[in-house]
């Protein structure tokens, strides 16, 4: 592993920062940059990091069983690192408490060298030993509960569990890193040379740049945020795709004429419980009450959206997550709201049909899980 204890003292100092309400893929990236760290010490931090924060409340139930009273958060911090490595990295007993304990506040490394070794001892707990799934998954109740009751228990678990992996990385023609869900969402849009195409919610610009090289077609991207915004552009300069238009403006109320796109894209902002594989922090930091207020936004980007759809036109909707409210639900508002608009013939396998639309599950396809449906304007 190559300099273990100054890869797990910026594990530590990583995981503090996070834990204290810092994002991970921001803090990370700085703390490695400022490192001395060679580049497979720079791997085994991120995996201690991201591993780490994703599976945090199973790894606390492991050491808890040996604690009289909670640790102080420091101390908190290093039982994880120590627990996550022997139940989820498979380091060796010795390593993981032996090198976790030198990075360990001094007042506490007698209690720490005491507890992972107890960890150590016990060995990995069989399922029926966890007292829930989303403890030994390391979910938030609400979230676990919430895809139960939305997808069933077996398939809710199995995509939770698919989500505690790391995501595939997989990289377009073109050099541009995007997921196979996100490409197939783009794909499904069908942008054919010459259309007028317009992305509401573009920012990164992986759908949009994907949609104007793929025609070529003409893409007006949308982004509320101006740093965003930037980013978008910046990436789309860098494809040379210049049929990317990028409009600094609300997609709820955009700046363009009835009428007037061929496709229209909502790749709507959601709860994301379909790319938690990718963003380890963001479990903690969804919480049920967003999911409501997130689908209120989706509609009034869905009302504004139908405006812009042209006869003939299509309108596609798609979030990267699996709540019903989000998909389903969404799509029973568009049939209520809009019959104006027609269901069209949702994308094959890897597609499976949900309702007028279709998804894609991580545990099936090894993506993000990821909702489409797709709607003509006659």
């Amino acid at each position: 592993m190559g300099d273990g204890l100054g890869a797990r003292s910026v594990a530590l100092q990583a995981l503090e920062r996070i834990d204290a309400g810092a994002y991970a893929n921001l803090v990370l990236p700085a703390l490695l940059e400022r490192s001395a760290l060679r580049a497979a010490d720079r791997h085994f931090v991120t995996d201690l990091v991201y591993g780490t924060t994703r599976m945090r409340r199973a790894c606390d139930w492991l050491v808890d069983r040996y604690l009289v009273k909670p640790p102080d958060p420091r101390t908190r911090a290093v039982l994880r690192l120590g627990a996550y490595q022997l139940e989820f990295l498979g380091t060796p007993a010795h390593a993981a408490v032996g090198e976790t304990v030198a990075v360990a506040p001094g007042r506490t490394r007698g209690l720490v060298n005491a507890v992972l070794r107890r960890v150590a001892a016990a060995g990995s707990p069989p399922p029926d030993q966890w007292p829930s799934d989303a403890v030994r998954l390391s979910y938030p109740d609400w979230m676990v509960e919430r895809l139960t009751a939305d997808l069933g228990e077996d398939t809710a678990v199995a995509a939770l569990a698919a989500m505690n992996r790391p995501g595939e990385v997989t990289t377009r023609a073109d050099g541009y890193v995007q997921d196979l869900a996100s490409q197939w969402v783009a794909a499904a849009v069908d942008a054919r040379p010459g259309t007028r195409v317009v992305d509401l919610c573009a920012a990164p610009g992986g759908k949009a740049t994907a949609m104007a090289g793929a025609g070529p077609a003409l893409v007006a991207a949308l982004e509320v945020r101006p740093t965003r915004a930037r980013v978008l552009a910046a990436n789309a300069a860098t494809l040379g795709t210049g049929a990317v238009h990028v409009v600094v403006a609300d997609g709820t109320c955009p700046p363009l004429r009835p009428g007037v796109a061929d496709r229209v894209l909502v790749d709507a902002p959601c709860s994301g419980l379909g790319v938690l594989h990718r963003r380890p922090d963001a479990r903690w930091r969804i919480g049920p009450a967003d999911v409501d207020t997130l689908a209120d936004l989706q509609r009034r980007l869905l009302e504004a959206a139908a405006g812009l759809v042209a006869p003939g036109g299509t309108l596609a909707y798609s979030v990267c997550t699996l709540t019903a409210a989000e998909t389903v639900g969404i799509d029973a508002w568009l049939a209520a709201r809009h019959p104006d608009l027609v269901a069209l013939p949702p994308p094959g396998p890897p597609w499976e049909r949900v309702g007028r639309g279709a998804r894609v599950l991580p545990q099936v396809t090894g993506t993000d899980g990821m909702f489409l449906v797709l709607l003509g304007r006659p």
